[in-house]
């Protein structure tokens, strides 16, 4: 113990003039790397089940909901017919989605069995590339993103509940505005 006392006044004055400010720049700095509502959404590409590219970077014109979910996640399960629901009736006005699954490759015709019935396409996590979007830490997990662009739903916080129409109507509704993708 006597060996730290000494050790914090000899260096104290060190470690207060180089270590904190560092310490504090790099703090700081972090949060202009996460994904934040209101800053522009991170790239995600993505290989859907059917082949095609899916790609969210920028203004594309499109509202966009990223979904990741998996079939043994009975939340997601419950929530994907109205997420289709929604799509079907918007799609024409702009809105894209993608649902990522996150099951294991051999549960693979789980995952496409599960996507038969549903109207927007999905892709295996491990056909993705999503990783500016930070860990999937708690599923289902949805974010949305404007037309701009720009993040307006960050699915790891706030609001945890399910999406159904109420709350897609709340969030997605008005960043359609008055229809077509430009």
């Amino acid at each position: 113990m006597k060996v730290f006392a000494v050790f914090l006044r000899i260096c104290g004055p060190i470690v207060r003039r180089l270590l904190l400010p560092a310490c504090l720049l790099a703090g700081a700095a972090a949060p202009a790397f996460a994904i934040q509502e209101g800053r522009p959404a991170p790239t995600l590409e993505a290989r859907t089940l059917d082949g095609q590219v899916f790609r969210v970077a920028g203004a594309d014109g499109h509202v966009t909901v990223v979904h990741f979910w998996a079939t043994w996640c009975q939340p997601c399960r419950a929530e994907m017919p109205q997420i289709d629901a929604y799509y079907r009736a918007h799609r024409d006005e702009g809105l894209r989605v993608l649902a990522i699954s996150m099951d294991d490759p051999q549960d693979d015709a789980a995952v496409r069995a599960a996507m038969r019935d549903f109207a927007f396409p999905a892709a295996y996590r491990r056909d993705t590339r999503f990783g500016d979007y930070g860990r999937i830490w708690r599923m289902p997990m949805s974010f949305v993103i404007d037309r701009d662009g720009i993040l307006r739903k960050d699915g790891g916080v706030g609001d945890p509940l399910l999406l159904d129409r109420p709350l897609l109507d709340r969030i997605v509704g008005p960043l359609l505005g008055n229809g077509a993708a430009r």
